[in-house]
């Protein structure tokens, strides 16, 4: 008996096993990510990298040196033209300086090397982020890292990115001009010309919504020599009897308690019925009383704040304000994009 019920459970357990399997073969095969399509500058040539060329067995055509402003290798010998370097790899640079060399030397063998990159133009971080800096880029980035790196967002961020893009500080989208040359035994071959950078500067505008979406769009390579810029809000001014006077941003439609909440709320000695807005309106401003017990009671509208505006809460044994207070909520120097910190990124 007892066999006779061990057979029954193996036979029962195989036929769960196999049908677990057919299952499986016959479901999709999961699409495998494909690959990283970002473009390494790293070892393309940029504007004040040195750069060694190196002519195999013999020393009298080595040279060693930068780019001119125009991207051609400054002052090669031995070459009826110049020899465009901008943004082309060293084997690119090798091929060309070879092929002007076939003249002089029999076969010649070049190796091309990049030997300093430290004079690359560096990309800036700034605006609404914990700590804006300088970045030197010396492998592929997204634009997510960067912020992660620079503490995040303030609470001034307006939602959206700026990138400005500087032509010819970076590699991105070159064009390469070739043109077709027939040699003395009849041989057909393509000659490069030169690189161009394509559209001059640029500028990128992304939603931070969209980058927090995981939107691959929105969250672009970061090249040699972009700004990028978080824009800031404008602000809103909280003061008086408030627990935490403070600057906030005037994203979206914030309200006068909603802006007292965010400020830590009214202090002991606040007079909630005594609340003055001090509002821009062209040269002049607009003085706006109102009462914050009639807001909450539902009898009196809660207010619009707008951008600039000065939210005064009065305070026992202080007299109201008729004109509005100078506030100071400037930045230190420190955060000039001059002298903003330099983190090389590798």
């Amino acid at each position: 008996m007892k066999y006779r019920k061990l057979a029954r459970f193996s036979f029962l357990l195989l036929c769960i096993l196999f049908t677990r399997s057919l299952l499986a073969a016959q479901s999709p095969v999961p699409e495998t990510i494909p690959p990283d399509k970002l473009q390494s500058e790293e070892n393309l040539v940029h504007y004040g990298d040195l750069i060694d060329v190196d002519i195999l067995g013999s020393f009298d055509y080595d040279w060693r040196g930068r780019l001119t402003p125009e991207g051609y290798l400054d002052g090669v010998n031995f070459v009826e033209e110049p020899i465009f370097g901008l943004c082309r790899s060293e084997d690119e640079i090798a091929l060309a300086v070879a092929r002007s060399y076939e003249k002089l030397l029999r076969e010649p063998k070049i190796v091309v090397k990049i030997i300093d990159r430290s004079n690359r133009a560096v990309s800036v971080l700034e605006g609404a982020v914990k700590k804006p800096q300088r970045f030197q880029i010396k492998r592929k980035v997204l634009l997510n890292e960067l912020l992660i790196v620079s503490g995040g967002l303030t609470d001034l961020a307006n939602g959206e990115i700026r990138i400005f893009r500087p032509q010819n500080l970076s590699c991105n989208s070159k064009t390469v001009e070739t043109e077709n040359t027939t040699l003395e035994n009849g041989e057909k071959r393509e000659r490069f010309v030169k690189t161009s950078q394509g559209g001059g500067s640029t500028a990128i505008n992304i939603r931070i919504s969209e980058l927090l979406s995981g939107n691959k769009e929105s969250n672009p390579q970061i090249l040699s020599g972009d700004i990028v810029t978080v824009l800031e809000a404008e602000p809103i001014y909280v003061i008086g009897g408030v627990n935490s006077p403070k600057q906030i941003a005037a994203r979206s439609k914030i309200t006068l308690s909603r802006a007292i909440d965010s400020a830590g709320g009214l202090t002991k000695g606040a007079m909630e019925n005594s609340v003055t807005i001090f509002r821009r309106s062209g040269s002049e401003t607009k003085i706006i009383e109102a009462d914050l017990s009639k807001i909450k009671a539902e009898q009196n509208e809660d207010i619009i704040l707008q951008g600039y505006d000065i939210v005064d809460v009065g305070e026992k044994g202080r007299g109201k304000k008729k004109y509005p207070p100078v506030l100071q909520f400037s930045k230190p120097d420190a955060n000039k994009t001059n002298n903003l910190p330099l983190r090389v990124i590798e």
